[in-house]
């Protein structure tokens, strides 16, 4: 996770897999065995035969550098088992030869390995810059500031070298209010993708436009829904696949924040004037998006809470509230949300995502995704 607002979506991190350049000076410790090995050998009573050992040499410059130095270092240290060999008087021996051939032998082999290996490498560059450009188009980093808001996100995909995964997150100005979306896909990591960018294309496609709350959450279910049955036949666990999510807008110029809940877990509210973390339960949740066609009563009706200057809200996934200890115990986040209750946004997202790692040990196996908004102030008219 990574800059202070919008951690993972900010910061460029290399993989684990890219090997970089090692200091040029390490390219003194082959040198030094390619002088040491033959001076020393010339000094060694004739049973002892130490130019064997030249292929450290080769070797240890394979491990940390690319084919031009390790072509260099073979070479030299073929040269130095022939003036080792020279100087005893022993090069045409049947050993020596040997030796000579076999160190020949496995330089190039050496070269050959490190230049595939160098290509391969710039090959898994190459495939992880398209992934991660494709990623970010997907899930796009937010803005630090929309109208009167401060926003902050952070998010944790369940996959190694993976940017986003089953959960997901957009924010939308319209002229006089911002919407902003949470959701988690049934399933995690890189084979719930594509849902992920189906919910997020429908809610951007329609969140920017004046239209009521409940009329984008429709538009939302019935693309969700659509996209899904798109894959139906070739897909036969499409029909298992769902989106939970809770949308809000949170108008300029009144002290409100109207929501609707597709089955996700409540948003909490950080109140600034008592300090107390409260859940924004609503009576009659929705169903999850990709599951309101199952429901020919299916309406969505708006919630409505007051949300003043100051005041924080957090969507989550449920990747935070899940996270376990050593003991099986879950994590506390409204317990927590509330010792933090005078931190701006991107320092209270840090000190949650610590106190999180520290609950799980270190460890965090789920997706999780994160979104704090905070209202600094209405904006002025016109």
């Amino acid at each position: 996770m990574t800059a202070a607002t919008t951690k993972t979506s900010t910061t460029e991190v290399l993989p684990a897999w890219n090997r970089g350049s090692p200091h040029p000076l390490w390219l003194t410790v082959p040198l030094l065995l390619v002088i040491a090995i033959p001076t020393a050998d010339a000094f060694l009573p004739p049973d002892i035969h130490l130019a064997h050992l030249l292929v450290v040499a080769t070797a240890f410059t394979a491990m940390a550098y690319g084919p031009r130095a390790t072509s260099l270092v073979g070479a030299l240290a073929v040269l130095a088992l022939i003036a080792a060999g020279t100087e005893r008087g022993t090069l045409v021996t049947e050993s020596v030869l040997v030796e000579l051939c076999t160190l020949a032998a496995l330089c190039v082999l050496l070269v050959a390995f490190t230049h595939l290996r160098d290509r391969r490498g710039r090959e898994l560059l190459r495939a992880r810059a398209v992934s991660d450009t494709a990623q970010r188009v997907v899930l796009r980093p937010l803005p630090t500031r929309a109208g009167p808001l401060s926003l902050a996100s952070e998010y944790h995909s369940a996959e190694a070298d993976t940017y986003i995964g089953g959960d997901l997150y957009a924010a939308a100005r319209t002229s006089r209010s911002t919407r902003l979306v949470i959701g988690d896909v049934r399933g995690k990591g890189l084979a719930s993708i594509s849902d992920t960018a189906i919910v997020l294309g429908a809610f951007r496609a329609v969140a920017h436009r004046p239209v009521p709350l409940p009329e984008l959450v429709a538009y939302v279910e019935d693309a969700v829904h659509w996209g899904l049955n798109e894959f139906s036949e070739v897909d036969p666990d499409v029909g298992e696949r769902f989106v939970t999510a809770v949308v809000l807008d949170i108008p300029d110029d009144q002290p409100v924040v109207h929501m609707i809940s597709c089955g996700h877990p409540p948003p909490l509210l950080l109140c600034r004037s008592s300090g107390t973390a409260t859940a924004l339960h609503v009576t009659d949740p929705a169903p999850p998006l990709g599951l309101g066609a199952l429901s020919d009563s299916t309406a969505y009706t708006a919630a409505t809470f007051p949300f003043h200057d100051g005041d924080r809200i957090l969507l989550y996934t449920d990747g935070v509230t899940e996270t376990r200890d050593s003991d099986g115990a879950f994590y506390p986040l409204a317990e927590r949300l509330a010792k933090w209750s005078e931190l701006a946004p991107g320092p209270l997202l840090r000190e949650i995502v610590a106190d999180l790692r520290d609950h799980a040990g270190g460890l965090v196996h789920d997706d999780m995704a994160m979104m704090v908004v905070q209202r600094d102030g209405a904006l002025a008219a016109g």
